[in-house]
């Protein structure tokens, strides 16, 4: 039992879902331990931010750097598990999201990797050694149970929180498929040539001429298997087609609209009327006509494009707000309007 979905592939808040999905996930309990799993580690708590050094910039991969991170002291950072990830505060103020895919049993240091796509991950590309960050976190929307057996599932940069979740597991029944345009684009395939080859599948499109379909991902995926997934769009949506149970999966770009309508956003500091499409966000219309207003994960979950609403009906899709504060604050990039929405902005 689960409740319908919104635009973006996500669950209802309302409060008889919320019982629901408490009675699923003790259902899911029980069903694990019959299964011979184990219950999920407890989620670190958020910390305030954390100054941090870059130590290290090593280039992984084609456009792709790993950057290690630690306190200026070298004390210890605080503890995470496979799937968290930073919120990173570059030197210009901007705020991006990266998977940890270093050491968890590693408390001195963090290890991030970046593909150079946007102004964000070209300022950490521009990173030293002895540059100073900001960091907060580890926070996790990827949580990693234990169970008897996974298919890992990785495209391009999606690796990032596939690899350490692969290695805390290499005594379980596991496999993993790792996919990309070339293998010369794809991240830490040194680190993965020392794993079992028996229980990896390195898939380069251009060695086999077509992207991967999702039945081709999932062949190692038998009834009782988990599965783990994380990377682009279109390689998630092929894997969803197909497998419907436990099934786990993080993106690193904005979920598509689907059924989505049109609607008005007013800005009200500057009279500016914008037209939201139905396949757009608010986010993205309002970057157009004000390129500085703040974002990060693009998903709904970080609140860092979180703004002030001073009229009209908004539509929630976020994961961060709570009811009271939906009642005055809208996250843009994934929230949308019922006719016009006045924002203080």
């Amino acid at each position: 039992m689960s409740a319908p979905p919104d635009l973006y592939g996500r669950r209802s808040k309302d409060r008889m879902w919320a019982f629901a999905a408490r009675a699923v996930d003790a259902f899911e309990a029980v069903t694990r331990k019959l299964a011979g799993g184990e219950e999920p580690p407890p989620k670190p708590v958020v910390s305030l931010s954390t100054t941090v050094v870059v130590r290290k910039v090593t280039p992984e991969a084609e456009d792709v750097v790993s950057v290690t991170l630690s306190a200026p002291d070298w004390s210890p950072l605080p503890a995470w598990q496979p799937g968290c990830h930073l919120d990173l505060i570059l030197p210009s103020g901007t705020r991006r999201q990266y998977s940890l895919c270093g050491d968890p049993d590693d408390r001195s240091t963090y290890r991030i990797a970046v593909r150079k796509l946007g102004s964000g991950s070209r300022e950490v590309h521009a990173l030293g050694e002895g540059d100073v960050v900001t960091v907060r976190g580890p926070r996790n929307a990827f949580p990693f149970i234990q169970v008897p057996r996974y298919l890992f599932i990785a495209g391009g940069i999606g690796i990032t929180p596939i690899l350490p979740m692969v290695k805390a597991v290499r005594d379980k029944d596991w496999h993993l498929v790792y996919c990309g345009r070339t293998r010369e684009s794809m991240p830490f395939l040194d680190e993965i040539a020392d794993l079992d080859p028996a229980r990896v599948w390195i898939r380069p499109d251009e060695e086999y001429g077509v992207p991967v379909s999702g039945k081709e991902l999932l062949t190692w995926a038998l009834p009782s298997t988990h599965v783990y997934c994380c990377g682009p769009p279109k390689m998630i949506a092929g894997v969803r087609v197909d497998r419907r149970t436990g099934l786990h999966f993080e993106r690193f770009s904005p979920p598509p609209i689907v059924g989505g309508r049109p609607f008005e956003i007013e800005l009200s500091r500057r009279g500016t009327v914008l037209e939201v499409p139905a396949d757009r966000s608010a986010l993205d219309v309002i970057r157009e006509a004000v390129p500085g207003v703040g974002y990060s994960c693009r998903q709904g979950f970080c609140g860092t494009c979180t703004l002030k609403v001073a009229g009209g009906e908004v539509v929630h899709h976020d994961r961060v707000l709570t009811d009271d504060e939906r009642r005055e604050k809208m996250a843009i990039c994934v929230s949308r309007g019922n006719g016009r929405i006045v924002l203080d902005l």
